[in-house]
């Protein structure tokens, strides 16, 4: 199996294989995306822009609606920020969850035409590991989507790290990718407890590696992109 990596806020525009592409944002759009699905919902609809996604969201019955811009602050109206601590507390048994966030979503819709997709974050970066070797695939991709000019999105780089040792038959330790999802530039915003909208809780459920024993496979629906 051959792995590849790019970065999302760069200036690549292309991902280097047509096979698998795992887009990893762990702080905070996948774990929260993670979050709701198993809170019982019946899909995750991650969409690009918070016009697109008030659009979708009149589409479909049972609808609740998870959003954040850059910076981590929520989308004024949604029933709920990016937030998965405070998705824990939520009932979605049966709902849609319509997101849109800053980074992830953008990730995901930019290489939706990959053969296979997957959205990706530490609490489920195990099961995420066995599906793509189920899947038989030579080739991945990780997208690392929480680099910016002023984070050097090493909670992203870290799940990838740990998955990609998975992924070659190794038996990691999770202990120190998950340390280093706390001590990436953004993970210390959330320990440091001065951003309101930045709480201890989601960073404590991002860097618990392996809490859920599902992937998230990334399908399109006429739509737009599904997570189920």
């Amino acid at each position: 199996m051959n792995f590849s990596r790019i970065f999302l806020n760069r200036l690549q525009s292309q991902s280097s294989t047509d096979d698998t592409v795992v887009v990893v944002d762990v702080l905070r759009s996948f774990t929260t995306a993670a979050v709701a699905l198993a809170n019982g919902a019946a899909a995750v609809y991650p969409v690009e822009g918070v016009a697109a996604a008030v659009n979708r969201m009149a589409a479909l019955p049972d609808v609740v609606s998870v959003g954040a811009v850059a910076g981590g602050d929520p989308v004024p109206g949604f029933d709920f920020g990016n937030s998965p601590w405070q998705l824990m507390q939520a009932d979605l048994g049966g709902k849609s969850v319509v997101m849109t966030t800053a980074a992830g979503v953008r990730g995901l819709q930019r290489f939706r035409r990959a053969r296979r997709l997957y959205a990706a974050s530490l609490v489920c970066a195990r099961a995420t590991a066995a599906a793509i070797l189920a899947s038989g695939s030579d080739e991945v991709c990780f997208v690392i989507t929480g680099e910016w000019v002023d984070r050097d999105g090493d909670e992203d780089v870290a799940c990838a790290d740990y998955i990609e040792a998975l992924l070659r038959g190794e038996t990691p330790d999770a202990g120190p990718f998950a340390q280093r999802v706390r001590d990436s530039d953004f993970g210390r915003r959330f320990s440091a407890g001065t951003w309101p909208n930045l709480p201890r809780g989601d960073l404590e459920l991002a860097a618990h590696a392996d809490l859920f024993g599902f992937a998230m496979p990334v399908g399109c629906e006429a739509d737009g992109l599904v997570i189920r």
